[in-house]
């Protein structure tokens, strides 16, 4: 089965992430299984998001796999009963399957932790706050705080000579 799908929201993290309704490319599998309806194949969109050093725009393309069992309702009864609770099973609702949650827990955790517009982005001036790319050689003139005093006795030697 191949679908386009408008994305959920929180499909991604603070920092990057595939925008509500943006399309999702599913391509999977259903096979009808003795548990429930075994779920595989690939997702695939674009995150958008901030580079974490100079806050610019950062684009990913996200391909990751799916792999999920739903099982049939009365098969988790019967589980439960016997004391084989598992806490991350999906029920199939009906005859409906709900991708949402599968979808993010496959998406989320393929999206960069700390994404990057380039691997060597240098990042914003700690000083006044100026994209380092656009200006290699930014630079401010920092007196080191162990010689401010010096540089305090220096303009009063030049007040001195004035007068």
């Amino acid at each position: 089965m191949q679908r386009t799908v408008s994305a959920p929201a929180d499909l991604g993290t603070d920092v990057i992430g595939i925008p509500e309704g943006a399309d999702v490319e599913l391509d999977l599998r259903l096979e009808a299984v003795m548990e429930g309806v075994l779920v595989t194949g690939s997702v695939r969109g674009r995150a958008i998001g901030e580079c974490v050093r100079c806050l610019g725009e950062v684009v990913e393309d996200v391909d990751v796999t799916l792999a999920e069992l739903y099982v049939y309702p009365e098969r988790q009864a019967a589980a439960t009963e016997a004391g084989d609770e598992d806490e991350d099973v999906r029920e199939l609702q009906g005859d409906l399957i709900d991708l949402e949650t599968a979808l993010r827990d496959a998406v989320v955790p393929a999206l960069p932790f700390q994404p990057l517009c380039r691997e060597d982005c240098p990042g914003l001036c700690s000083e006044c706050g100026a994209p380092l790319a656009d200006d290699p050689d930014h630079s401010h003139e920092t007196l080191d705080p162990r010689w401010a005093a010096l540089g305090g006795l220096a303009s009063q030697d030049d007040e001195t000579k004035e007068s």
